[in-house]
Parts: C-alpha cells; sequence; structure tokens
C-alpha cells in the first residue's frame, strides 16, 4: 500500500498533526478527526486530489451496488472510470495549476474508515514529492471525465442515488452551505 498527502506547497519537510481549518460536524465517536493529525489517502483514491488545492469538487463512480439507471442519470452514458464535476470558476485554475504529490511512510498511519482515509497522530517525514504540472492529464490517464458546471449545487440529490459520490473542499462552492457529512457510506470501493 502506498500512501498521500497532496498540497499547493513544494517544499515541504516534516508534516506536523493539525487540527482542520473548518470544523466538520461528524458523527458520533468521530469527532476526534477534527482535531491534531496528519491526513493522507491511499493510491486507489488519490484521484480525488488531482486539483488545486482548495477547489471544490465532487467525483463520482459506480460500484456493484450502482443501477445502471442511477449511473446514466449522472454521468451522461459515460464510459470513464469516474466522472469530475468542478465549478466553471475554477476551470482555469485546474487547466494551468499544479499540485504536489508527497508519498508518506505508513507505520504511524490508521484507516479511519472514510474511503481511502488515513491519519497519523504524530509527525511524519515525506518519502519524497512529486510535481503534477498537468492537472487534466492526470484525469485522462486515468480514464476520469471532466464535468464543468456553473455551480456544484444541483448535485446535491447525488447522495441520495446508488452511485459512489466523494465531495471535497464543498465549503468552497458558490451556494453550497455550512460544511457537514456529505459522504457515502463506507465500503464502497473504486
Amino acid at each position: 500500500m502506498r500512501l498521500f498527502h497532496f498540497s499547493d506547497e513544494p517544499n515541504i519537510d516534516v508534516f506536523n498533526p493539525r487540527p482542520i481549518r473548518v470544523h466538520v460536524d461528524r458523527p458520533s465517536g468521530q469527532e476526534w478527526l477534527n482535531g491534531a493529525l496528519v491526513w493522507a489517502t491511499d493510491e486507489q483514491h488519490a484521484l480525488l486530489y488531482l486539483f488545486p488545492r482548495e477547489c471544490p469538487r465532487i467525483v463520482i463512480w459506480p460500484f456493484s451496488e450502482t443501477t445502471q439507471e442511477d449511473w446514466l442519470r449522472w454521468s451522461g452514458d459515460c464510459t470513464k472510470n469516474a466522472i469530475a464535476f468542478i465549478e466553471q470558476s475554477w476551470e482555469e485554475r485546474f487547466n494551468s495549476g499544479s499540485v504536489y504529490r508527497y508519498e508518506l511512510p505508513v507505520s504511524s498511519f490508521e484507516e479511519v474508515g472514510e474511503l481511502g482515509m488515513w491519519v497519523s497522530r504524530t509527525s511524519v517525514t515525506p518519502l519524497g514529492v512529486t510535481r503534477l504540472s498537468n492537472l487534466p492529464g492526470e484525469l485522462q490517464s486515468r480514464n476520469i471525465g471532466l464535468r464543468v458546471m456553473e455551480r456544484l449545487v444541483p448535485l446535491k440529490n447525488i447522495w441520495m442515488s446508488s452511485v459512489h459520490a466523494s465531495g471535497v473542499r464543498l465549503r468552497n462552492a458558490q451556494g453550497w452551505g455550512k460544511p457537514g457529512w456529505n459522504h457515502t457510506k463506507p465500503g464502497r470501493k473504486f
């Protein structure tokens, strides 16, 4: 297994635990995830972070319980492995932006029950860093479609469907509202 942290900072020597910037209402028993931690994602779910860090996005993909009707409704008959939705106001930053993918040692990390998310309660020294400077190309190489919308708000009901949906930085989406728990049930694998 490989773990990564994505950042817009190119020279991080050590990741120190810190609380998340914006408190999220989490399910009972998981409030500690708002505390001081180092966050990482596994290789399989790295696709969620191939965007400028603060870019609001929703990424969807089918899984074993996804109905064909739901997939067609939300994907538009797309043959891609997944589809990422971003707002039009972020399109230029996405097309011209870059992110830094830090590989992290797995020894101090524990899985938290969110798709692909791991945390460390102690400082972590990265194994290496790679600059990803062609974000559209990164999506394309993973067979991920990109849809640009004026706003992401029309996708709010996607969590009521059988399609897997992951939302990242939705607090930055136009008109989205208060940050909250908007992830699909654990166990839905890409």
